[in-house]
């Protein structure tokens, strides 16, 4: 039994093992994956010491609790909430020592849905295609976490960062998405992407990580009938038959057969993973580049 690991005490609504994830194995069937706020979990990762490969735990809502069996340095960073160390606070965004044996607490978010726990060495769970990222849409990489579960850790590689609290960008009040129109928009009557475009929508109480739902108008379609499934990218906006777009997130699927109205920036997808449900979303058009 090592003594570099994490035994997991209380696991949360949906606590995962993400790091960059899988990419390059779509035409395989496979998704990315990895984080869905990739700067948190690098800046967090940085904090403590670790390449920006390692893999670090990401909670829903409600954070975790976990106990190290050796001293440990962890960073929590994400959507902001409570941090305690064998009880009593501790410092959020910033590098935290835990001993050996000492329960860390990671309370549930005051706002934004993600948080993310880097542990110095990272989370050395095996990987799978390159990666220790669960996949909740396939099944490859690690369960999600579980009561009692153990995670090993790597070595401790690098010094912490030796700074008192680093700035985060806040979870957004309204959720702005820019988007380039295509390649099927050319599926919706002009008032409906005018629609998509002018009109604010509602993130969905529905949304996980394999895309953010919306509630809001319906976009008419111009043609009847449904497309052969094509292939999918990260940021695709898909608009299934209630006419309600989806915003396809890490754990997507690799292909689909309902009209992609537009595509998100890529730049603007971390924002998406901290949208709480119930806030405004706009979809902004862009040029193409």
């Amino acid at each position: 039994m090592t003594d570099r690991a994490l035994v997991v005490v209380r696991a949360g609504a949906l606590t995962t093992v993400q790091d960059r994830g899988r990419p390059g194995y779509a035409h395989l069937g496979v998704p990315r994956s990895g984080a869905l706020d990739a700067p948190a979990a690098a800046l967090v990762n940085r904090l403590v010491g670790n390449s920006g490969d390692a893999a670090v735990l990401e909670t829903t809502l409600d954070g975790c609790a976990v106990r190290p069996r050796s001293t440990v340095v962890v960073a929590v960073g994400g959507a902001p909430g409570p941090v305690a160390v064998a009880g009593r606070p501790a410092a959020w965004g910033a590098p935290v020592v835990v001993p050996a044996g000492e329960l860390l607490e990671v309370g549930a978010a005051r706002s934004g849905v993600r948080g993310y726990v880097a542990v110095s060495g990272g989370i050395a769970v095996e990987p799978v295609l390159g990666s220790r990222s669960t996949d909740l849409l396939s099944g490859l990489g690690p369960a999600p976490l579980a009561a009692g579960a153990v995670l090993p850790l790597g070595p401790a590689a690098g010094a912490h960062a030796r700074v008192d609290v680093v700035p985060q960008p806040s979870p957004p009040a309204e959720l702005v998405l820019r988007v380039t129109l295509g390649p099927r928009d050319g599926w919706f009557t002009p008032a409906a992407v005018r629609t998509f475009t002018s009109r604010a929508y509602r993130v969905s109480s529905a949304s996980n990580r394999i895309g953010l739902r919306t509630e809001g108008p319906a976009l008419e379609r111009a043609r009847p009938g449904e497309l052969a499934s094509e292939g999918m990218v990260l940021g695709a906006v898909q608009v299934p038959p209630d006419g309600r777009p989806v915003v396809f997130l890490a754990d997507h699927p690799t292909t689909g057969g309902y009209p992609v109205i537009a595509v998100v920036r890529a730049a603007d997808l971390p924002a998406a993973a901290q949208a709480v449900p119930g806030i405004p979303v706009r979809f902004v058009p862009v040029r193409r580049r």
